[in-house]
């Protein structure tokens, strides 16, 4: 019997390949990274995979706690095999989601152009900057619109360095879209991102105007995994947190806003150079009234409507939803088995914090 047959033999479920795994980092020691995935043994990752995610190794410590993918079996060691690409290009993605946020500048250069714009790639993550958003000077004067003579034109950019900043950063379509349009290019990196030297003196300019509290209408300009950005007027545009878009429960902002939309926010922030607004603020908070209408013990019906890495949510009212714990269940299996998506069930709620929008609830 191998290490790891010995390992799996009183175990349910272990591990395969291609399975997500979560563990501590134990140390790293010659070019090897390990990792306690108690109760299945050590991971390790080592070779090409190092190589690939030296950039994350460097900054994790031992006690960290890290996700992982199971890319092999090592047999005569008894180790199981890592990758963390996945984890590098999420940090990636992250990042990108940032320099939406703060309008980050990068100098990029064209690698290719066809009928609609110009691929550009950024930290190995390949990119598109649409005709439509190139300034004057770039853009293809085709006089009769011809796409054949556009892209003519547009391939006469190939190589060439352009001063552009990301406009959308969407990594579950693997969707970078760069702009190179309204952007005042006060300080250039070819290295990375920017702040503007006028930043600063810009937000003391808008604090003058504007303050927190200020409620404001203002149109959307752009919809993203993590929110919306609003442009007020010429001179102030924020982004609204999916957590600051509704009480209730928003997976995916794009399937409720659209460009173009007209909403109205509330500043509730100004921080490092950004605006941050909320919609949600400018509307009645449900747990006000949850608070007079539920109490400790009570009986109350909830639709499921998410499976997390704590539970099950169930929503009881329009913005009102509680946590049934996966305690309850024992296993993530068992709790989909017994609670389903869409479906409604009757709970007892054994912990009730409306001031912290928190109830948890027990299946009856």
């Amino acid at each position: 019997m191998t290490t790891l047959e010995e390992n799996f033999k009183d175990i349910i479920n272990p591990p395969s390949i291609g399975d997500d795994i979560e563990g501590k980092v134990i140390t790293l020691f010659k070019s090897r990274l390990f990792v306690d995935l108690s109760p299945f043994g050590t991971g390790v990752i080592y070779g090409k995979e190092f190589i690939i995610a030296r950039d994350i190794i460097r900054k994790v410590n031992s006690g960290d706690l890290i996700t992982a993918k199971v890319s092999g079996f090592d047999e005569k060691e008894g180790y199981i095999e890592l990758s963390l690409k996945e984890a590098r290009q999420a940090l990636l993605w992250k990042d990108a989601e940032q320099a939406v946020i703060d309008k980050t500048h990068f100098e990029l250069p064209v690698q290719d152009a066809n009928k609609g714009g110009l691929m550009m790639s950024w930290q190995g993550i390949q990119g598109f900057l649409p005709a439509s958003q190139l300034k004057s000077e770039n853009y293809p004067k085709v006089e009769d619109g011809n796409k054949d003579r556009i892209q003519d034109e547009l391939k006469k950019l190939i190589g060439k360095k352009i001063s552009v900043y990301m406009i959308t950063a969407d990594s579950k379509e693997n969707k970078l879209i760069f702009s190179e349009k309204d952007f005042d290019g006060t300080h250039t990196n070819n290295n990375g991102g920017n702040q503007s030297r006028g930043n600063a003196a810009k937000m003391a300019e808008l604090s003058a105007k504007y303050s927190v509290g200020d409620d404001v209408d203002g149109v959307i300009t752009g919809t993203v995994d993590f929110g919306i950005f609003i442009k007020i007027n010429e001179e102030l545009e924020g982004l609204a947190h999916i957590s600051e878009l509704d009480w209730g429960l928003i997976d995916d902002p794009r399937t409720i806003f659209k460009v173009g939309d007209v909403v109205k926010a509330r500043i509730i922030d100004f921080k490092d150079g950004k605006v941050s607004l909320s919609l949600k603020a400018r509307k009645e908070n449900p747990w006000t009234e949850a608070s007079a209408k539920y109490k400790k013990d009570d009986e109350v019906t909830g639709i499921i409507i998410k499976y997390n890495k704590h539970g099950a949510l169930a929503s009881i009212e329009e913005g009102v939803s509680g946590l049934v714990h996966i305690s309850e269940f024992g296993d993530d299996k068992t709790m989909k088995e017994k609670v389903e998506i869409g479906k409604t069930y009757s709970f007892k709620i054994s912990i009730f914090e409306p001031e912290k929008q928190r109830m948890i609830l027990k299946l009856n």
